[in-house]
């Protein structure tokens, strides 16, 4: 199969007609052999009906349902688990992204050689207060994966179908999609200009906590990226550090009191700052032990309750 379009909604009801008939007529023209994978994030509207009706008159549709609201990237890992095409490519539900942006995604994976292909949405039809936190946003984290990308967090993406596979997408990571697979080993990453439609149906999910969030999820990848399979390199690194500095100050209070008989030595700062070390050492130790035993043993983070899946 060629492509394999995951598009995660929740509550989109009015969009996803239009939104399907859409990509049909963009990727049929082309020729693809397709699928469209819908993953139904707990909607509350009638969101699922309308998909079921599309899925009746359109048999490359394929769709899932969540029992409750997950969020993104719950629907993206999800999704991804059950794409078969060679192309991946990822779109919100809203309208926002343009399916007409397929083509030249598809071309920049499976011609130009491209790992990962972002979207960035060069001039957005969004509010002030909504743009100049994103790009302070964007700018900071490419600084700090060293990724240069404008646009982390634009929805539509393309990927060849080895990194879908290989990326564990949680919590709330689906914008760090372009770092894990950086850490995965896929490091050819583009990006590309595409049109940002004006929101035509519901309302926009937006809320200032995402920034918040964003940015200790970033910290999350990088220190997992970094440390996830060997935790003590980091804990044990600190804990052995910590413990010298401790012994150091205790020392010298010790060689102190026996060479120039000072007295009083447990009155001294020093001396707590040195038996605070020395504890606070050997608990970064031992918590780099435990999480080398935990990242040995751990179960998967991705167990989710599937209503249907058709």
């Amino acid at each position: 199969m060629d492509l394999s379009i995951v598009i995660p909604l929740k509550n989109e009801a009015e969009s996803l007609p239009e939104l399907e008939s859409w990509i049909r007529r963009v990727v049929e023209a082309q020729g693809y052999a397709y699928e469209i994978i819908f993953i139904d994030d707990g909607s509350t509207d009638n969101s699922w009906s309308v998909i079921e009706q599309l899925q009746a008159a359109n048999p490359n549709i394929r769709s899932v349902k969540f029992r409750r609201n997950y969020g993104k990237s719950a629907a993206l890992h999800i999704g991804f688990q059950r794409t078969r095409g060679n192309v991946v490519i990822t779109m919100d539900a809203d309208l926002q992204d343009s399916p007409d942006e397929i083509p030249a995604l598809y071309d920049m994976i499976s011609g130009d050689g491209y790992d990962l292909v972002s979207g960035w949405k060069k001039k957005r039809h969004d509010p002030l207060e909504k743009r100049l936190p994103s790009k302070l946003f964007n700018a900071v984290a490419s600084w700090m994966s060293g990724i240069k990308l404008h646009d982390f967090n634009c929805g539509l993406k393309a990927y060849r179908s080895a990194v879908v596979k290989a990326v564990e997408v949680y919590g709330e990571m689906h914008r760090w999609i372009p770092v894990l697979a950086k850490w995965a080993g896929f490091t050819n990453i583009g990006e590309k200009v595409v049109e940002h439609q004006a929101r035509k149906y519901g309302y926009s999910k937006f809320g200032w906590e995402r920034y918040v969030n964003g940015f200790l999820d970033l910290l999350s990848v990088y220190f997992v990226g970094k440390f996830g399979k060997r935790p003590m390199h980091f804990f044990g690194t600190l804990g052995v550090l910590s413990f010298l500095a401790g012994f150091v100050f205790l020392a010298y209070l010790s060689w102190a009191k026996l060479v120039y008989k000072e007295y009083g030595i447990a009155d001294r700062p020093l001396f707590y700052f040195g038996i605070l070390a020395l504890i606070v050492g050997t608990q970064l130790f031992l918590t780099g032990f435990l999480a080398e035993i935990v990242n040995r043993n751990s179960a998967s983070r991705n167990d989710y309750l599937i209503e249907k899946d058709v």
